[in-house]
């Protein structure tokens, strides 16, 4: 099949991608036609605007925001600076300043008050008894 379709050289990716779709409609036409009607999904090349030029073609660097190419460049300025350098800073002090995720700074400064005010009391930082003992009340043994 590649040797068929060689012979058509340089041509061969106009005729490939750059033909004109036909849809076969098989409803009935409305017309007083009886056959199936055939419709171009693309109109074909030479009844379009010979005016209008693809904008790779008039700006090699065209970056879809804009026609104009100085128009087109600013946007793309504008829309990378705020897009990417503006998220960027704002993201990173947003997240930065952010409060205390599962107080775990506070923690910190709660086990360091608790420390230094037993180290001035003179008692043990970890007692053997969590709780104190004489305020636990316990069954009795006919309760059990």
């Amino acid at each position: 099949m590649l040797t068929r379709l060689s012979r058509f050289g340089p041509a061969l990716p106009r005729l490939l991608f750059n033909a004109p779709a036909r849809l076969v409609s098989q409803s009935k036409p409305t017309g007083a036609v009886g056959s199936i009607a055939v419709t171009e999904l693309n109109p074909a090349a030479d009844t379009a605007e010979h005016s209008e030029v693809s904008p790779f073609v008039k700006n090699p660097d065209y970056h879809g925001f804009s026609r104009d190419p100085v128009v087109d460049e600013w946007n793309m300025r504008v829309a990378f600076f705020f897009g990417i350098s503006m998220a960027l800073v704002v993201g990173g002090t947003f997240v930065h300043y952010l409060p205390d995720h599962g107080m775990r700074q506070w923690a910190r400064r709660e086990a360091e008050r608790v420390i230094q005010l037993k180290e001035k009391e003179g008692l043990p930082l970890i007692d053997e008894n969590y709780y104190d003992p004489s305020k636990i009340i316990l069954p009795t043994a006919g309760e059990e």
